[in-house]
């Protein structure tokens, strides 16, 4: 583990996103909210922040943050069948939440998958259309004192 005990105690911000690729009647499904498993998009916000708030005990090494808030957001573009996931998360802390975003936004991705897995199979049982792709940290934010 790394050593932050000589950092200062800042507001630190980390941004993550990523992008989960569907079939268009998956998309519309989920638009429809007539997935079986419910509404996909709320549960997969909930997914996110609870996989924010256990980012330690699933990445060994990463620090234990206070989480002080978090922010899931999804846009669905229908033109290319996807749906990308936005995590913002916010500490008073020595270190980034960089990785608590990207969990996230991992999980929130694989919540989707999981709440549509029984509509995106072809007629072989395979899942040619369905892939996440793209994720990343797209801004990181260290508000000095």
């Amino acid at each position: 583990m790394v050593d932050i005990s000589e950092k200062d105690i800042v507001e630190r911000i980390a941004i993550a996103e990523g992008k989960i690729y569907l079939k268009n009647e998956t998309i519309n499904k989920i638009l429809k909210k007539e997935i079986k498993k419910g509404d996909v998009l709320t549960v997969a916000e909930i997914s996110a922040i609870n996989a924010v708030k256990k980012t330690p005990d699933l990445i060994l090494l990463c620090h234990q943050i206070p989480i002080a808030n978090v922010d899931v957001y999804f846009k669905i573009n229908e033109k290319e069948n996807s749906i990308t996931a936005n995590v913002k998360v916010k500490t008073i802390a020595k270190t980034g939440v960089e990785m608590d975003a990207l969990t996230g936004v991992t999980v929130a991705l694989l919540t989707i998958w999981d709440m549509t897995k029984y509509l995106e199979k072809d007629n072989k049982g395979q899942y040619k259309t369905t892939k996440i792709s793209d994720i990343e940290v797209i801004e990181k934010i260290k508000k000095e004192k």
